[in-house]
């Protein structure tokens, strides 16, 4: 229950982190926003959150933020970034500084959002699970990898409760451009499919997520513990595709492209990376080829995880929004 429990999310303004808010007030929590300056937090304001203002990055700028709160969910970092130290500076750095802050005040749970990208590919199509070793990919990965690793050194020397959690490729309302580009470029009819399309990936509606995160925050049980958090079942690439071409009405003649390309992006990726230099559409092009799916079954019987939104639904409400928005889709 987090009815009337003082909860820090950071990350708000953002997709999950907006997510999380308008769904942790319904249920009768106080929460509090971490937001930088200059950001626009009135629709958070509206939505009955306190806004406190401080950057991640810089911890002296920290230290009222965390005062009076039980729990925090960080759901803060970033992914597609300018410049690859941007990477470990906010996702390793930031999640340090906010856990360490969070020591400080004697909050008792912080509940921190990883992600895939620790992990790699599958290897031979197994999924992963929480025994699976960590091979990051690229500076993303890597900077997960830190902060995963400082935050469950600061559970095991007794110093604050955490649960980690994994979601993977989100989607849903509220999305970020990005998205909203590959839903246009689904509506072309010829979008470019890297290899065959049968590789599998494992999605994440953001209803999933939140619903994920409340039970990490609240559940004794996730006391130590790291879950992934996903849609029942991974999607192969081509049905990911298809599923959205059918709800958009189009015939889908996918532009395959051999999988040896992405190898090649990958290859240059990490060329960029080694010498801090980012460019998104290199590194999405590089993975568009491989398995990147996980088994949600212990985040099932732990928590009582249920993820009833499946791909189709998910994709409709996704889409809807789109056109709500007034976006051509």
């Amino acid at each position: 229950m987090v009815k009337r429990k003082k909860i820090l999310v950071t990350g708000a303004p953002g997709w999950l982190g907006d997510s999380l808010v308008k769904e942790l007030i319904k249920k009768g929590a106080k929460v509090r926003c971490l937001v930088l300056e200059g950001m626009n937090a009135e629709h958070l304001k509206k939505m009955g959150a306190e806004i406190t203002k401080g950057n991640l990055t810089k911890k002296e700028s920290l230290k009222n933020a965390t005062k009076g709160i039980e729990i925090v969910i960080h759901c803060a970092g970033i992914i597609h970034p300018k410049k690859t130290k941007d990477l470990y500076n906010l996702n390793f750095i930031g999640t340090k500084n906010i856990i360490n802050e969070a020591i400080n005040s004697g909050v008792k749970k912080f509940v921190f959002v990883s992600s895939n990208s620790p992990f790699g590919f599958n290897k031979n199509k197994m999924l992963f699970d929480e025994e699976t070793p960590y091979k990051p990919y690229k500076g993303y990965g890597k900077s997960k990898m830190l902060a995963e690793k400082y935050v469950n050194r600061k559970y095991r020397e007794g110093k604050i409760d955490v649960t980690i959690i994994r979601p993977c490729w989100f989607y849903g309302p509220n999305q970020p451009l990005r998205q909203t580009t590959f839903f246009k470029m689904v509506k072309k009819g010829n979008p470019i499919v890297f290899g065959n399309g049968k590789n599998i990936r494992s999605m994440t509606y953001i209803d999933n997520a939140v619903q994920g995160l409340i039970l990490a925050a609240t559940k004794k049980r996730a006391s130590g513990q790291t879950y992934w958090i996903a849609d029942e079942k991974p999607y192969p690439i081509i049905e990911i595709y298809e599923t959205i071409a059918d709800i958009l009405g189009v015939k889908l003649k996918p532009r395959h492209i051999p999988g040896f390309v992405s190898g090649i992006c990958r290859i240059a990726d990490s060329l960029l990376q080694s010498v801090g230099i980012y460019n998104k559409e290199l590194h999405v092009a590089g993975e568009m080829d491989q398995d990147i799916a996980c088994n949600v079954e212990k985040a099932k019987k732990e928590l009582g995880y249920d993820p009833k939104v499946s791909l189709k639904e998910g994709m409709e409400k996704s889409i809807d929004w789109c056109r709500r928005q007034g976006v051509n889709v």
